[in-house]
């Protein structure tokens, strides 16, 4: 619920005490004297849902916009007319669970942080990030995730496209990009700091090894999820006024390890390993944004004025669709790396056939194969370790050049242009007591 404060301009007052009595809304009236056109101030308390609708109506009786008006979350309100008014609220289903459209862009507004802050948290979250990751400890990561103040900027970027209010849309937007760009650059500075001190003596292979980096070189739709997710969780919890504090970690598990992980790319000389990385970050940016504003819109929030709705629609599907146009073509590598993924696995299990089938002939027998795979951001196979065990009463098969042939012949076409299509065979031979 919400108590809510309205200055009533001079003769105004009837019209907007009638227009309670109608709403059914219990209220007290004070004088206000401080002779800047205005008779009094009117307190009362309404549930969320009927914030937006009642002002509407003390607008329509002659509540100028520009006064104040304030509203503040309210505990209690012991009062049976107040009961009969949630009750008939809660029966409207116009609003839903939604908080008002001034209170949203207030709420909104307030999630944003003062620049300095906001670079200044930041670029701690990419730090914390970075280490977390060449620690390949998860627990760090996710307190990285927690610092970072990512959900305001989204928020407000959204919120100001369906409200038509293009500063706090700037705004938005802004800081989204600068927050991108300092975590890949206080990423990949501190990075390259650990690289030449010699606090992590690893090499590129060994970093971009490390399963908390590995995992997120090569990205595949399942990430998209998160991101919309996280998008649609920001706009719901927002406009439902509950704490956004979960959300923005979410948001921030879809942006804050990728953007570490470009930047470790970065300072370890790999660039072409993490374009993976850099997609996803661009892909989970846009589709917070896409979502967030297609969930507001679908929730009716509009601009304040009728006269700019048309105007407001036009810019919403504008951005929209321009987001959406980027997120369909960023998205079209994760539906490769998907593609590639499968791919993969049936090359694996196709391998294995030929290679027994190989070693069908012989004494010899398949203990083990491995694929590995280029630094491409597809990860494709370039590469099997084939470890074969043999009877020491006798000396090994020479079978690495018909493994070779056999591995190449069912082996897929390369997709990247970093991918050779040629699939080096390695044999390791093992005596095997039976």
């Amino acid at each position: 619920m919400r108590l809510v404060q309205v200055l009533v301009p001079t003769g105004k007052r009837e019209a907007v005490l009638r227009t309670l009595d109608e709403e059914g809304v219990d209220y007290a009236v004070s004088e206000e004297t401080s002779g800047r056109g205005f008779v009094a101030v009117v307190t009362f308390p309404v549930p969320k849902e009927a914030v937006e609708p009642v002002l509407a109506r003390l607008r329509e009786a002659g509540v100028e916009r520009d006064a104040y008006t304030v509203v503040v979350a309210a505990e209690t309100v012991a009062s049976k007319r107040f009961d009969q008014l949630r009750e008939q609220y809660e029966e409207d289903d116009e609003n839903g669970d939604r908080i008002a459209r001034e209170e949203l862009a207030s709420k909104a507004a307030d999630l944003a942080p003062s620049v300095s802050t906001y670079v200044l948290m930041t670029v701690i979250s990419a730090l914390v990030a970075t280490a977390g990751l060449l620690l390949d400890s998860p627990a760090v990561v996710v307190g990285s995730m927690v610092i970072a103040p990512l959900v305001g900027p989204a928020m407000s970027a959204s919120v100001g496209t369906v409200v038509d209010d293009d500063e706090m849309f700037g705004r938005g937007v802004r800081l989204q990009a600068l927050g991108g760009v300092l975590a890949v650059g206080a990423a990949a500075v501190f990075a390259f700091l650990l690289k030449q001190t010699g606090a992590v003596p690893l090499s590129s292979a060994e970093v971009l090894s490390i399963p908390e980096v590995d995992e997120r070189l090569a990205p595949d739709v399942l990430s998209l999820v998160i991101a919309l997710g996280a998008g649609a969780a920001g706009a719901i919890s927002l406009s439902s006024g509950v704490s956004t504090a979960l959300v923005g970690v979410m948001i921030a598990a879809a942006l804050v390890p990728p953007t570490a992980v470009v930047g470790i790319g970065i300072a370890w000389g790999a660039p072409e390993a993490v374009v993976g990385s850099a997609i996803l970050v661009l892909v989970n940016i846009l589709s917070v944004n896409f979502v967030a504003i297609g969930v507001l819109w679908q929730q009716g929030y509009r601009p304040e004025r009728w006269i700019r709705r048309d105007e407001a629609r036009r810019a919403a599907l504008f951005r929209i669709a321009v987001i959406g146009v980027g997120l369909l073509v960023l998205s079209s590598f994760l539906g490769a790396v998907t593609y590639t993924t499968y791919r993969n696995a049936d090359f694996q299990g196709d391998a294995r056939d030929a290679i027994e089938d190989a070693l069908s002939g012989t004494d010899a027998r398949l203990l083990s194969m491995e694929l590995q795979y280029d630094s491409g951001p597809l990860q494709e196979p370039d590469g099997v370790v084939v470890t074969v065990g043999y009877d020491p009463a006798s000396d090994p098969p020479m079978v690495e050049r018909e493994l070779t042939r056999r591995v190449n012949a069912v082996a897929p076409e390369p997709l990247s242009p970093w991918a050779t299509g040629e699939i080096d065979v390695e044999v390791r031979y093992v005596a095997v007591v039976e």
